[in-house]
């Protein structure tokens, strides 16, 4: 690593992996430190803080990302695409919203939000156009203006955080989205569903899956990053996926929770990884709306090697 700054998420995304980076680093593939590993995926992308970090930090050709929220893989494909324009607009919002009043501020918030789910149904998400422009444009001020800076959106997939009170919001942060928008050009992005990577596999490539934890407590099934729910069977059709791509070669690694953190008793990943690496890391519960919940706990590393 040099000191020349880096691409970051652009979006504050739960669940990111900015935090664990450092803990989740050294259990990256040694043939990924030797310069051995050409093609990095990510199917589960998200913020795409590990990505970023990989981009970064070795000497990787080749990248895919993919994602099912339709919102998030637009919005890569607009900075990936047209990240002056975007820039430009981003701006325009900063200077507007800077200058009201808090109450001025949270009317225009809703008005924003409210546009945003309206305008859903008549966005053609496969075919670029300047529409995106304004979609990604008002994900971004929506997620750094809302509260606690979520992403979540209701069965409809409608975004439904409420509005948040920051005295300053940066909500331009026009080198980073340069810097996010150099890593994309040698980077393929597809919005669907994680198995659509597989074509993409070979023995030279490192996949990195983070897909929305399994809950673990009935109060804590946060996975509303898309309309669609992540349940049990996904996790098991993953972990099926999973030994696919085992079977081609590749170094895999995946995270999720630690079932454990509330019942010892709880083998769920022990049965279903069975075979594989498992390790724990430390993670910071964020996203509890009540404080007392927040705090450190468990999560899991699952590696093919």
């Amino acid at each position: 690593m040099t000191n020349a700054k880096v691409a970051q998420p652009f979006l504050k995304w739960a669940g990111g992996k900015s935090q664990l980076l450092t803990q989740i680093e050294p259990f990256f593939p040694q043939a990924l430190k030797e310069g051995l590993i050409k093609r990095y995926i990510e199917p589960f992308v998200g913020g795409g803080a590990v990505f970023l970090y990989i981009a970064s930090a070795y000497p990787i050709s080749e990248y895919f990302i993919c994602d099912v929220n339709p919102e998030l893989i637009l919005a890569y494909q607009t900075i990936q695409k047209n990240v002056e324009e975007l820039i430009i607009l981003l701006k325009e919002i900063q200077a507007n919203y800077l200058t009201l009043s808090e109450e001025e501020r949270k009317k225009y918030f809703y008005k924003i939000r409210s546009h945003y789910n309206q305008q859903r149904k008549e966005i053609n998400f496969d075919i670029y156009s300047k529409s995106w422009l304004n979609r990604t444009s008002q994900l971004i001020f929506l997620n750094r203006t809302c509260f606690n800076g979520l992403f979540r959106v209701n069965s409809k997939g409608e975004f439904n955080v409420p509005f948040g009170r920051y005295k300053n919001p940066r909500i331009c942060d026009e080198e980073n989205l340069k810097l996010l928008a150099q890593v994309l050009e040698k980077t393929e992005i597809q919005r669907g569903d994680f198995s659509q990577c597989q074509k993409f596999v070979n023995k030279e490539s490192f996949v990195y899956f983070d897909p929305p934890y399994r809950p673990i407590s009935k109060t804590s099934n946060f996975n509303a990053y898309s309309a669609q729910i992540f349940k049990d069977q996904d996790q098991l059709r993953l972990r099926d996926f999973f030994q696919r791509l085992d079977r081609k070669g590749a170094k895999l690694m995946l995270s999720n929770s630690d079932p454990k953190n509330e019942d010892p008793n709880d083998t769920f990943f022990e049965e279903a990884y069975q075979g594989y690496q498992i390790k724990r890391v430390q993670a910071r519960r964020n996203i509890n709306s009540k404080g007392s919940k927040r705090g450190q706990i468990n999560e899991i590393l699952i590696t093919n090697y």
